[in-house]
């Protein structure tokens, strides 16, 4: 892998991250909750089938891979409990999607936030980058520092005053980011639901008076505050998610509302944006983003079932997509991940693969080989 080619992430045909659980993940994950198997041996079998898709991925043309997220349960979750001061629960209720309501589960803070020099994630990774050897560029994805300004994370007893708890999580992702970058990571992505929700209309962001526009200020400085000082062969991509659980969502709403402060503002490399439906609104907040700014990646694709996209309509949307953003500054990907969760989406493996290749087969007609 050279520094070239993780320069040019990201990819003109990439993704999101997590992957379909293959059924032996399934079965050994239900085996080691009934203790006919140890946690080495369930390690072992994630390690196997993590190997499988990274060739898969390789194979099917992408120059940037994940693990799948195999080792984890949920997409933020598994990174979020592991840090100092925070721990996972079980709530009363699960989250609402559209016609169903997510297992429950979900964080909390119960002392002084910080990084765990011992979070798992980074040996998970080390493993995961001796797999890909340099046959790609291996893709780290981490929920967003965001994500712990959900309502009901922060604990206003430990932590009464948010600038406080601001600093704290600043620092805690900082340390983070050097970590991975410690262990060899050139490539990272920050999962966002939070700055999505900020635009939707039905969702209520009351935090003790605090505005949405507050909010929304907020949380480009705390991207930012992470982000300053980081190596500059570093490549951090924020991805925005409208909800992604077994082919639902959660919510709807355009990009109008963070446009102007976080695509003009935020200092990524690179947006990963939800577009392949009518939730997401138009391309029109796409000319907050600044001329030299991140590259765009467009998910005109959907990981939420496994037919596939016209073809020259997927053109079209690119075209149209070119009135804001130049095309050498854009990319394609699908909208999310295949499996945010343990569960997955209501699709096939085969049909996860054929979606893949066909989004760099695609890439390669629009954009050459690059």
């Amino acid at each position: 892998m050279t520094k070239t080619l993780v320069s040019a992430a990201p990819f003109r045909a990439d993704h999101v991250g997590s992957l379909l659980r293959p059924e032996r993940i399934h079965q050994a994950r239900k085996n080691h909750i009934e203790g006919s198997i140890t946690s080495q041996e369930l390690h072992n079998i994630e390690t196997e089938e993590i190997k499988k898709i990274v060739d898969k991925q390789i194979e099917v043309g992408l120059q940037a891979v994940t693990d799948g997220e195999f080792r984890r349960k949920f997409w933020h979750t598994d990174f979020l409990e592991h840090l100092t001061g925070v721990e996972g629960y079980v709530p009363e209720t699960g989250f609402k999607f559209k016609g169903e309501e997510t297992e429950r589960y979900d964080v909390r803070v119960i002392g002084k936030v910080a990084f765990n020099p011992e979070h798992p994630h980074i040996k998970e990774f080390i493993q995961f980058k001796e797999i890909v050897g340099d046959r790609a560029v291996a893709k780290q994805t981490i929920p967003s520092p965001n994500q712990l300004f959900n309502p009901g994370i922060r604990d206003l007893e430990i932590y009464p005053d948010i600038e406080e708890y601001t600093k704290d999580v600043i620092q805690t992702y900082r340390d983070a980011i050097k970590a991975f970058y410690d262990a060899g990571c050139r490539y990272l992505q920050l999962d966002d639901v939070y700055i999505a929700a900020l635009n939707a209309p039905n969702i209520n962001f009351d935090a003790g008076g605090t505005s949405r526009e507050e909010l929304i200020e907020l949380a480009l400085r705390v991207i930012n505050g992470v982000l300053e000082d980081k190596p500059e062969d570093l490549i951090v991509t924020t991805h925005l998610c409208r909800g992604n659980y077994r082919s639902t969502w959660a919510f709807e709403g355009s990009y109008a509302k963070i446009a102007p402060t976080l695509f003009a503002k935020e200092k990524v490399d690179g947006f990963f944006l939800e577009y392949d439906d009518d939730r997401s609104g138009d391309f029109e907040p796409l000319n907050y983003i600044p001329n030299d700014g991140p590259r765009v990646v467009l998910g005109v694709f959907t990981s939420k079932h496994g037919n596939l996209e016209d073809k020259e309509n997927i053109k079209a949307r690119i075209e149209e997509a070119t009135k804001y953003v130049p095309l050498e500054n854009l990319c394609i990907s699908p909208q999310c991940g295949f499996a945010s969760t343990h569960h997955g989406n209501i699709l096939t493996e085969d049909e996860q693969w054929a979606k893949l290749k066909y989004i760099v087969d695609i890439s390669k007609e629009i954009w050459g080989q690059n």
